[in-house]
């Protein structure tokens, strides 16, 4: 059984009388008029009986209903309002993070509004945590909400399990003026009518046995408190309407489904009545959703013209696929956002791939940051063609960005303090020498390695540990590559003892090629393995010259006098 809690119905009326009217003042944008809907009270059970909703008596009939294009909030002066919408059943993967950007994109380009609101009314499928999680993942992916549950806004609450009052209102009105009815029909009736329609070879729908009830009949089955829900009266003649993206679409709900539930037993909306109302009140003049909603849209312009409102803009995306074309599932342990972050994906190259794969913008080329994102940005250029996500290409993109990062002073830095983190949790209890931990020297790397690594993480794997803790090696490790040791490592320490502090990949590539022909017996191959096993104690890895420029002069001159330490009992 709904019912509705009418406590805050005089601290909110200025939502509440949304429902009748909008006019826009000239400084503050959106106001609302001082007239409430009611100072009447309204009991907790609003159904049973219908003396009591007098408040919402004329929501669908009276002419101050008819909230016409002109005076909403979403048109008036061109304004740009858009929302990303989802539902915190799950958390929030990345056909979510595609939708949310493309309505974060179109926000910047119109110098509009970019808004987040959580449908939380299916409440049997909450999933803890998810609410926060949705928001910490946009703002982690530079796509913030100027209005949200955390941001606040002027037309919040934006969390429709805070707005129950506004749907029942609109239900309650639908009713009134003959749009909506009460449905008192049981789950197992319900169940009975899809088995059979399932045995038949049929699609599955409503027979809108309950429209057809008499007034006294309806009053009869109220008096008696069972659960109801309202179901919204579909018609036929559904106006075409033009979609951004897919053209011209029209679809004859009434001829292919039943009456639609707009308000359910537990006094929550369905998906319908919500998104409709809430996209009105929060002035919302473009809805960019995903295209598995286009022929849902029918029905919604329906609920529009039931409640006298003007609908916003629509434009349906192109569905996010796997690479073989497979849907995207939330099964999928790897699509969710918080995994990319945990792996250590840049947001930018998260970001930069969903937009690759599709389409909506000027170029399709890789790299691209945020303000380039947003400047390409053409709605006329998305197609109604799905988009193949290619996972495989993360590291590629990640790279990229990466680099881009390095490059950047200011990025370099959280880069920097990023990295630090990563070391001390990797090598706290192995680290000799704190000065790996100094800016300085973390810069050093990330200069070195950009364009070579994938991801900070990669800096602390097993391959790279060398920068950070003093490597282990034996006498029988390098007695294996040469019997001239000593006389290779006393060479080349006199020589690094005699440069500078600054030294340099390409001048002492050169040097060490020369150095290495002092040596009487041994290839210039096994002086370069001696000298990386020196260093590194490793046998692969960057160019000697490079690890003697990330190392520093200092610590390269510590590591050849340890070698020359080693003997065969050590």
């Amino acid at each position: 059984m709904f019912s509705l809690s009418v406590s805050a119905v005089t601290t909110r009326c200025h939502l509440f009388t949304a429902l009748h009217r909008c006019v826009l003042t000239s400084n503050a944008g959106l106001t609302y008029s001082s007239t409430c809907i009611g100072s009447t009270s309204l009991t907790n059970t609003p159904f049973k009986q219908e003396s009591k909703i007098s408040a919402v008596r004329n929501l669908c009939t009276d002419q101050d209903c008819n909230v016409s294009e002109k005076t909403c909030p979403s048109t008036e002066n061109g304004e740009v309002r858009v929302r990303f919408a989802p539902s915190p059943t799950g958390f929030l993967h990345l056909g979510g993070l595609r939708t949310a950007l493309y309505n974060f994109i179109f926000a910047k380009k119109h110098g509009g509004t970019f808004i987040l609101r959580l449908e939380d009314t299916d409440q049997n499928r909450l999933v803890p945590g998810a609410d926060e999680a949705i928001e910490d993942m946009l703002e982690w992916a530079g796509i913030p909400p100027d209005e949200s549950p955390r941001r606040g806004g002027p037309l919040g609450p934006y969390r429709q399990s805070e707005r129950l009052e506004l749907y029942t209102q609109a239900a309650l009105g639908l009713v009134d003026a003959g749009h909506a009815y009460y449905c008192f029909c049981s789950t197992q009736r319900l169940e009975l009518l899809k088995k059979e329609a399932l045995r038949s070879g049929q699609t599955p729908r409503y027979d809108n046995r309950c429209r057809h009830l008499r007034a006294e009949q309806v009053q009869e089955k109220l008096s008696t408190g069972g659960p109801r829900v309202i179901r919204f009266r579909l018609r036929s003649g559904v106006e075409p309407f033009q979609d951004l993206v897919f053209g011209w679409n029209q679809h004859e709900v009434a001829q292919v489904e039943g009456d639609p539930v707009v308000m359910k037993a537990d006094g929550f909306p369905t998906y319908h009545l919500a998104n409709v109302v809430d996209d009105h009140l929060m002035g919302i003049s473009h809805v960019l959703r995903g295209s598995e909603w286009l022929i849902s849209t029918s029905k919604h312009l329906l609920l529009y013209r039931a409640l006298g409102w003007s609908p916003p803009a629509f434009a349906h995306l192109p569905l996010l696929l796997n690479r073989d074309g497979s849907k995207l599932s939330k099964r999928q342990g790897d699509i969710f956002i918080q995994r990319f972050q945990q792996a250590g994906v840049l947001p930018q190259a998260l970001l930069d791939l969903t937009t690759h794969c599709g389409s909506g913008f000027a170029t399709n080329r890789i790299g691209r940051k945020m303000e380039d994102l947003i400047s390409e940005f053409n709605p006329s250029k998305i197609t109604t063609h799905s988009a193949l996500l290619d996972l495989e290409k993360i590291p590629e993109f990640n790279r990229i960005h990466l680099e881009q990062r390095i490059e950047d002073e200011e990025q370099s830095d959280s880069l920097v303090k990023d990295l630090q983190e990563h070391i001390q949790k990797a090598y706290a209890e192995e680290i000799q020498d704190k000065d790996v931990l100094r800016g300085s020297y973390i810069t050093r790397i990330l200069r070195l390695r950009k364009g070579h690594i994938s991801s900070l993480k990669e800096l602390v794997t097993p391959g790279y540990s060398y920068l950070w803790v003093r490597p282990s090696v034996s006498y029988q490790q390098v007695a294996a590559l040469t019997s001239e040791t000593q006389h290779i490592t006393s060479l080349f320490l006199r020589f690094i003892e005699a440069q500078g502090e600054e030294l340099s990949v390409e001048a002492l590539s050169k040097d060490l090629k020369t150095l290495a022909k002092s040596a009487k017996a041994t290839k210039y191959r096994d002086v370069m393995k001696l000298l990386r096993l020196s260093l590194s104690g490793l046998q692969q890895g960057p160019s000697v010259a490079e690890m003697m420029v990330s190392l520093g002069r200092r610590e390269v001159i510590h590591r050849f006098q340890k070698l020359l330490l080693l003997s065969p009992i050590s």
